[in-house]
């Protein structure tokens, strides 16, 4: 009796261990909004000059999955147009994305 008891604990406690140790599907930088639009904007030529650049970005995303940035706020007109040029008008996925919805997003781009 006492074996059955030991035997029957440690299936549990492997059930258990193997329920846990399944791997689900992890959200990557890839899969999100913003990691998105980080690989829009890592591909820069700004150089020592422009260091430690920061922006307010506003934008929303259409039905289509396009971004349509609304505002850069910003001291920096170069960091302005740059960050226009690259996310106007770009496809994005929309896992998760309410379109029509007002996003904002802090741009820091470091040297």
């Amino acid at each position: 009796m006492k074996k059955l008891r030991t035997v029957s604990v440690v299936l549990a406690l492997m059930a258990t261990m193997s329920a846990f140790a399944t791997k689900g599907k992890k959200a990557t930088k890839e899969n999100n909004l913003s990691g998105q639009i980080y690989e829009m904007l890592k591909d820069n030529q700004f150089n020592a000059d422009h260091k430690d650049l920061t922006a307010e970005v506003r934008f929303i995303v259409t039905e289509k999955g396009e971004l349509l940035v609304l505002s850069v706020e910003t001291k920096n007109d170069v960091l302005e147009g740059f960050v226009k040029s690259r996310l106007n008008y770009q496809k994005v996925e929309l896992t998760n994305v309410a379109p029509g919805r007002v996003y904002e997003l802090p741009v820091k781009i470091t040297a």
